[in-house]
């Protein structure tokens, strides 16, 4: 029996329903334009060009050693256990967490480790509370066909959710999803405010008293060791209760520029980790073994650590400083542009209150009007689950030289000059 090519064939509801990467489709048009011979700033990308941003040489020549040495079998599920005892003792040293080797979960990447938390408490219509924009959330919560519970956020809080946004989603909720520094603002939680979200969990997870299922939260803190001039807060250092309900997730991918060495890791209580064990076990989303032995050696040798992020964190924060402050400049001649101080991570939050202006009506347009006039590729807010109203944007510089930051704000003025 022959099928005509044009029939669809009905497939999954999930695969049938499933968004797309609004940043993956933004990145295919800004490859087209590129290829093409246009000169783009693509400033879209939560990753790092490895010229200018090497990974570490000592963790390199690891991975290096570790291949030569023959670690190509297969790791065990939850990681080999050097380097788990590595991250337990590198936890406890940096940011004075107590969690044991089997408390502890390695991956290959983050990604696994936020889906299989996803899975192991989401169930069906379950509701999943987290704030707009953030990375990935919406999509995590019906890839799990749970009930999306999107806050919006504002920007007088720096796009960071407060108590009383979360609190009246608390009583339905099964799990609450934040990321501290946050993707993709570059903002970060004062203890104020995560201190009194903390305090909103446990206090409903006592009024459901033992036999209902506690509401749990997922803190993403990826970008914690990507911190400028300001400290980083957790769950459990500001209340101890919290580690019943906290699943963390962290890895070098950030901090060390390793986003393609694929060794993030999971820490929470052992019953969930337990589970999401087994979940990504059936998954095979292990990190490569030799990579993991490297970054168990790596992570023990604190100078190195040190040295390292010290560089990368200059690196990183002179290059948010400059497009900060092309953007002041800018908003200081009269140009209808904002930014938010950077605080954190590799991101800069920013503003083109343009609608209005010479016919751009949508967010969409004004997207595109700065791609097509400016030569400049970013990522709107609604790419993060935000409303497409939302006229901020993020700018990624883990891809940026320094050099291009005169010739970018030129093109840009010229751009935005033509709107006056």
């Amino acid at each position: 029996m022959i099928v005509e090519e044009s029939r669809s064939l009905p497939l999954s509801t999930l695969a049938e329903t499933l968004q797309g990467s609004e940043i993956i489709n933004l990145a295919a048009e800004v490859k087209k334009q590129i290829a093409a011979g246009k000169n783009i700033s693509n400033l879209t990308i939560g990753d790092f060009n490895s010229k200018l941003f090497p990974i570490p040489t000592e963790l390199k020549q690891g991975i290096v050693d570790a291949y030569m040495d023959d670690h190509t079998n297969y790791p065990p599920s939850n990681g080999i256990p050097e380097l788990r005892e590595s991250v337990s003792s590198f936890l406890s040293r940096k940011l004075g967490l107590d969690y044991r080797s089997d408390q502890i979960l390695i991956s290959g990447g983050a990604r696994p480790l936020i889906y299989a938390a996803y899975r192991a408490i989401v169930n069906q219509d379950d509701a999943v509370v987290f704030p707009t924009p953030s990375w990935n959330n919406n999509h995590y919560t019906t890839l799990n066909f749970g009930k999306q519970i999107a806050v919006p956020t504002r920007a007088e809080n720096k796009f960071m959710p407060t108590v009383d946004d979360i609190a009246p989603h608390i009583q339905g909720a099964s799990l609450v999803a934040v990321c501290s520094p946050l993707n993709p603002t570059g903002t970060a939680f004062t203890k104020k405010d995560l201190s009194e979200i903390c305090q909103l969990i446990i206090d409903e997870n006592k009024r459901r008293g033992p036999e209902e299922k506690p509401v749990y939260l997922i803190y993403d803190q990826i970008y914690w060791q990507l911190t400028y001039g300001i400290d980083h807060v957790d769950p459990v250092n500001l209340y101890p209760e919290m580690k019943d309900y906290t699943i963390y997730i962290d890895g070098i991918s950030k901090a060390f520029c390793a986003t393609g060495v694929r060794v993030g890791w999971s820490f929470g209580p052992e019953k969930i980790i337990g589970k999401m064990k087994s979940i990504l076990g059936h998954v095979g989303a292990w990190s490569p073994k030799a990579e993991q032995v490297a970054t168990a050696q790596f992570l023990q040798n604190e100078e190195a650590v040190s040295s390292f992020l010290d560089l990368n964190k200059t690196k990183i924060k002179s290059r948010l400083d400059k497009v900060y402050e092309g953007f002041m400049d800018l908003k200081n001649k009269g140009y209808a542009v904002d930014a938010i101080a950077p605080e954190a991570a590799m991101y800069l939050t920013v503003a083109f209150n343009l609608r209005g202006q010479r016919g751009l009506n949508s967010t969409e347009e004004i997207t595109d009007y700065l791609l097509n006039e400016a030569g400049l590729a970013i990522v709107p807010f609604y790419a993060f689950g935000s409303s497409r109203d939302e006229t901020w944007y993020r700018i990624s510089v883990g891809t940026l030289d320094e050099k291009e930051v005169p010739e970018i704000f030129s093109r840009l003025e010229l751009a935005l000059s033509k709107l006056k």
